[in-house]
């Protein structure tokens, strides 16, 4: 899958006629803002994809590990989906139990619960790689 590219659109050439005359404006994109853009976007998304999986193995169900291998070995880092591979990732996040005994965040649900915990920790991180600030 490929990552986002912006691109900026041909410069434009705009002419009003007024009663006074005729007034123009012509507007010239950077030649570099899409290049510049893409690459900060794809930065951004890459932190929040990395994120989301790392902080969401506390949360999801765990025997031999290979449900949450299975978000890292499924997603192409950067892309904005995060894909469990595991053929039995649906069952597990949609039709289990919410805890489990042995550790009781760990259970369905597990991408919704860790938003909760961390969503402003991502946000706020998004933010910092974008360049942007963050108010809770």
């Amino acid at each position: 899958m490929a990552l986002l590219s912006i691109t900026t659109p041909r410069g434009s050439l705009v002419q009003v006629e007024s009663g006074n005359g005729t007034v123009t404006a012509e507007l010239h994109w950077d030649a570099s803002f899409g290049r510049r853009r893409t690459q900060d976007f794809n930065r951004v998304q890459s932190f929040i994809d990395s994120e989301v999986i790392r902080l969401m193995s506390p949360y999801t169900p765990i025997q031999t590990s290979m449900l949450i291998k299975s978000a890292t070995l499924g997603t192409v880092i950067g892309s904005g989906k995060i894909k469990q591979i595991a053929p039995y990732a649906a069952w597990q996040y949609y039709r289990t139990n919410i805890t489990r005994k042995y550790d009781p965040r760990r259970g369905a649900y597990w991408f919704e619960r860790m938003k909760i915990d961390h969503g402003d920790y991502i946000l706020k991180g998004a933010a910092e790689k974008a360049g942007a600030g963050y108010n809770v």
